[in-house]
């Protein structure tokens, strides 16, 4: 049987994609692309571990596999990070801590470096002997305690990181403040000309700006997957016969009855018991329309309940629902690797070894050359500094993490790390007609009795078939009739008993009606055949219109139907094709050079989607073409379709555009430092503006039209 629920296709893709059962953690902790790759790579080694993945906008860890979780936390834990399971609730709230904390330092560091540069100012403006070392003891009185206090963010991340036996961006920076300040403590207590109080707190001032406006741009630029875990409901009215109860909505099992009150979401999956209900889909089809429902209706997590309370019986576990299915699924997506993240994996893999290895060659260059101790040290620490590989980390995550989020709020769901890769590429466009750019329309006999409609009502409701759905949207508010012993003959039909007459929907050839097409059949009533017209979906002609792509129909359907849809959309057409014969025609193009985008739904259309260099089916497809397609459609509109492709392509510029920033940048910043023109002040804001313009530009995904 087939499922027209847009959040359905969410459960056979997250089976998919997972690799065993997922385990999701939270690590704070991870701050550059060799966090990434020191976390995953100890990781993989791991037994029963199939695939992890660190997604460093998100701070997020991702685990598949066979595995304790406590054995995934205890060598995250040895490696020197924190890990906590995923806890959303816990999580946001310790990310506006981090947000309350991190402007706080920042504005202590701020007021103290403004009072040490006023004194500062008097030892440049020429005093000597003991008026200058009084100035420079009190400046030592503010900054010493202010860096202690300011810098812990770096100071933790550093020792952290070194008891585990590694490096990671805080170690040079925590060293240069370090420096600065135990410099400067040294020449004010032997009476030395030079203090650099000031420096050492611009330093950790600058720094923390950085960090700051890091932490808000990520904690800003939400994906979609938290949306959607954010409208999970956490507490559900469980009913018992004639008692009630309130229980975690996690509590609730398949099988449980449900009320859910007037304008509360909808907590689990379930049957309608209900007469009637109106109800708000937007969140899983993009749809703004509210739809009424009758008894029977299959009702999702997460839709919202608009009018009077209305009971379900849960299909589910309420762990198990659609909604975080979906949720599941869109992190996927968002998380997953493309050939950009491979090589940005590739590139911070080197990073230790060459940065920390040019650092030292700086070192020893310039205390060779000048024999100034202090000055070489500043020349490496600026190194140490200005080459982390943060923007690098950051180029790829940030800008999938943002097409994601923007596909899903267009009803577009991202199945695979690589579709936006494969459909930036794409040159030609294969559309199936029948289901996909077509959706068919009952039309009932008029002769029909109104107990034949009941009847045709509830044998409809019993299928998810797309002509099923259609019956039922034809008989509008008739009342389903009550039937004993239906069930789904897959390829045929339906068909059960109206007390002791048996009523079948389906093919003729099924029923034994003369007619191939669509009929109604009633105890030993002659079959009604039904008139099965087809209607252009919505959204179909301006998207074809607005394609900058040869588009043309491959159909199986007769000529006749085929010639009016290709004449309407003014595209080229193939009627009668068999599922060899669309295979055939998807390999003679990509022969030829062309990169086939494919658009179905049916059985039929399986194998050509798999094929396809890149695939998109709408929600109401067959199972088996959902799973073999790259991207769910989970409206029923298809207007937005150029846009998928302008966000593929827009995903691809600005992937390579943040490449291209943080090559530029280094390519810059390393020469300066290693010419010991940057200070370790110069190096951490240098750092800072080339993460926070990476993320920025990632932003730009949200205005492409």
């Amino acid at each position: 049987m087939m499922s027209g629920c847009p959040a359905c296709a969410a459960a056979p893709l997250a089976q998919e994609t997972a690799q065993g059962p997922a385990l999701q953690f939270s690590v704070p902790g991870v701050t550059c692309a060799a966090c990434i790759g020191k976390i995953e790579r100890g990781l993989s080694h791991l037994n029963g571990v199939a695939s992890v993945r660190v997604n460093l906008s998100m701070k997020r860890l991702s685990v598949a596999g066979q595995i304790d979780p406590e054995a995934v936390q205890t060598a995250v834990a040895d490696m020197g990070y924190e890990i906590y399971p995923l806890d959303i609730a816990r999580l946001e709230a310790a990310r506006d801590a981090q947000g309350r904390a991190l402007l706080l330092r920042m504005a202590v560091a701020g007021f103290a470096m403004m009072n040490v540069m006023l004194l500062s100012v008097a030892v440049w403006s020429g005093a000597e002997g003991a008026t200058r070392d009084m100035f420079h003891m009190i400046s030592a009185m503010i900054a010493l305690p202010t860096v202690a206090y300011a810098a812990q963010p770096f100071f933790v991340s550093a020792m952290t990181a070194l008891r585990a036996g590694r490096l990671n961006m805080d170690v040079p920076i925590s060293l240069a403040i370090l420096l600065a300040s135990g410099m400067s403590l040294f020449e004010s207590l032997s009476g030395g000309e030079h203090a650099y109080f000031d420096a050492a707190l611009s330093l950790t001032f600058f720094l923390l700006i950085g960090r700051y406006l890091d932490h808000r741009t990520r904690t800003t630029a939400r994906s979609a997957a938290r949306e959607l875990a954010a409208l999970e409901v956490q507490t559900a009215t469980r009913i018992s016969g004639t008692q009630s109860e309130t229980v975690p909505a996690e509590d609730l099992r398949m099988g449980d009855i449900v009320l859910v009150p007037t304008g509360a979401r909808v907590p689990v999956d379930g049957i309608l018991l209900s007469t009637a209900a109106l109800i708000d889909r937007s969140i899983l089809t993009g749809e703004s329309d509210a739809v009424s429902l009758d008894a029977g209706a299959t009702l999702q997590a997460g839709e919202v309940n608009l009018t009077a309370p209305l009971r379900l019986r849960s299909v589910c576990d309420g762990t198990d629902t659609s909604l975080r299915r979906m949720a599941t699924l869109v992190e996927t997506a968002e998380n997953a690797r493309n050939s950009y993240t491979a090589l940005a994996d590739r590139a911070a893999q080197i990073y230790a070894p060459a940065v920390h290895g040019l650092a030292l060659v700086a070192f020893a260059a310039w205390w060779f050359a000048t024999g100034d101790l202090r000055f070489a040290v500043n020349v490496a620490t600026a190194v140490l500094i200005i080459t982390c590989p943060c923007a690098l980390g950051l180029a790829v995550p940030a800008v999938s993490t943002a097409a994601v989020s923007r596909l899903f709020s267009l009803g577009y769901l991202v199945r695979h790390a690589t579709a936006l890769e494969r459909l930036a590429e794409v040159s030609h466009v294969i559309c199936d007609k029948t289901g996909t750019l077509t959706r068919p329309f009952v039309e009932l006999p008029q002769d029909l009795s109104a107990t034949d409609r009941q009847i045709a009502k509830a044998l409809a409701q019993s299928s998810n078939h797309p002509l099923s759905r259609a019956i039922v949207t034809a008989l509008g508010d008739t009342p389903a009739a009550e039937l004993t012993d239906v069930r789904e003959v897959p390829g045929n039909g339906v068909m059960g008993y109206y007390g002791k007459v048996m009523a079948r929907l389906g093919r003729g050839g099924w029923i034994g009606a003369q007619t191939p097409g669509l009929c109604l059949a009633i105890g030993n009533d002659a079959p009604y055949p039904l008139e099965v017209p087809e209607v252009v979906r919505p959204g179909v002609e301006s998207a074809i219109a607005a394609l900058d792509l040869p588009c043309e129909i491959v159909t199986g359907d007769a000529e006749l139907s085929a010639q009016r849809l290709a004449a309407c959309l003014s595209v080229p057409y193939i009627a009668g094709a068999s599922p060899q014969d669309k295979l055939d025609r998807l390999h003679a193009l990509a022969d030829d050079g062309q990169r086939v985008l494919m658009i179905g739904d049916g059985l039929n259309d399986t194998a050509v989607l798999a094929a396809a260099h890149a695939s998109i089916a709408p929600s109401t497809a067959l199972e088996a073409s959902r799973n073999a397609a790259d991207v769910v459609v989970l409206k029923d509109s298809f207007k937005d379709l150029p846009l998928v492709l302008h966000i593929a392509r827009a995903t691809r510029r600005l992937s390579q555009q943040n490449f291209a920033i943080a090559a530029l940048y280094n390519a810059v910043a390393i020469p300066i430092a290693l010419a010991g023109v940057a200070t370790p002040l110069m190096a951490a804001l240098a750092m800072s503006v080339s993460s926070l313009t990476v993320l920025l530009n990632a932003q730009r995904m949200r205005w492409v039209k």
